[in-house]
C-alpha cells in the first residue's frame, strides 16, 4: 500500500527548461558577487565542480560541507569569509530566477489532493541548493516550505540523486518502507532510479528529461491530470 508520495522539484512541481534555468541563475550569481573580485567564469566552473563534489558524496558529511570544501579549493579561502554575501544571494537576488520558470496550478492542486487522500508528502528535490533556495523554488510552484514534512537541502542530506542511498535516507528518515512510498519526478535516469531500492515511480512528463534516452514508457506516468488519477487509484485505506 502506498503512504507517502515523494516529489521532484525542478521540471516536476516546478516546470522549467532546466538549462535555461541554470543559465539565468548563474548570470544573477554573478552580478551579485564579481563587485566583490569574484571571476565570473571561474566562480562558474567552480559551482560545477562543487556540486559535482556533492553528487559523489557518500553521506560521511552534508552536501554544504562537500560544497564548500571543493569551492574553496577552487576559489580560495576567501569564499569562506564570503559566504554571508552568497546565503544573502539566495534570500535576495536569487528571487529573480523566477524569471527562468513557469508556472503550473496543476503541481500546487495535486500535492493538496495527495494529503487530503491520506498520504504523507515528502520533497524530494536533488540537494544542491540552500534551503532558502529550495523553499523560493517551493513557493514559486505555488506552495508553502510547510506542505512537505521533508524537505532535502545541501544543509540536511548527505547524498544526491541518482544515488539510491539519497532515497533510502529519505525512507529511514520518514521512517516508512521504500516499498510503501512513490516517487514522482521528470528525470528518468535521476528520479526513476528509485525503483531500484523498492519504490514505486511515476514519471511526470512535462518537463521530461531522458539523457539516456531509456525506454520511458516502462514506468508510469503522464501528466499532473494522470498523475491525480493514479493517487486516487492508490489511495491509503
Amino acid at each position: 500500500m502506498l503512504k507517502t508520495l515523494l516529489f521532484d522539484l525542478d521540471g516536476t512541481l516546478l516546470p522549467m527548461d532546466q538549462e535555461e534555468f541554470t543559465r539565468g541563475y548563474f548570470q544573477l550569481l554573478a552580478a551579485k558577487m564579481t563587485p566583490h573580485g569574484y571571476d565570473a567564469q571561474q566562480l562558474v566552473e567552480a559551482i560545477w565542480s562543487g556540486t559535482a563534489a556533492m553528487v559523489k558524496n557518500d553521506g560521511d558529511q552534508s552536501n554544504e560541507l562537500v560544497f564548500w570544501k571543493r569551492f574553496s579549493e577552487i576559489c580560495g579561502e576567501k569564499v569562506l569569509t564570503d559566504k554571508p554575501l552568497f546565503d544573502e544571494f539566495y534570500t535576495r537576488e536569487f528571487e529573480g530566477a523566477q524569471a527562468f520558470c513557469q508556472y503550473d496550478p496543476g503541481a500546487a492542486d495535486t500535492v493538496r489532493l495527495a494529503k487530503q487522500l491520506g498520504y504523507r508528502v515528502a520533497l524530494a528535490t536533488n540537494p544542491i541548493f540552500p534551503a532558502a533556495a529550495t523553499e523560493a523554488r517551493i513557493r514559486w510552484a505555488g506552495l508553502s516550505p510547510e506542505d512537505f514534512e521533508l524537505r532535502t537541502s545541501y544543509e540536511n542530506t548527505g547524498y544526491c540523486k541518482p544515488n539510491p542511498d539519497y532515497y533510502r535516507d529519505i525512507a529511514r528518515r520518514l521512517d516508512v518502507r521504500p516499498e510503501e512510498c512513490l516517487m514522482v519526478g521528470n528525470d528518468v535516469t535521476e528520479d526513476m532510479v528509485a525503483e531500484t531500492i523498492g519504490m514505486k515511480v511515476f514519471l511526470l512528463t512535462n518537463c521530461l528529461i531522458n539523457r539516456d534516452q531509456r525506454d520511458a514508457s516502462a514506468y508510469p506516468g503522464g501528466d499532473f491530470r494522470r498523475l491525480a488519477g493514479f493517487l486516487q487509484e492508490e489511495r491509503p485505506r
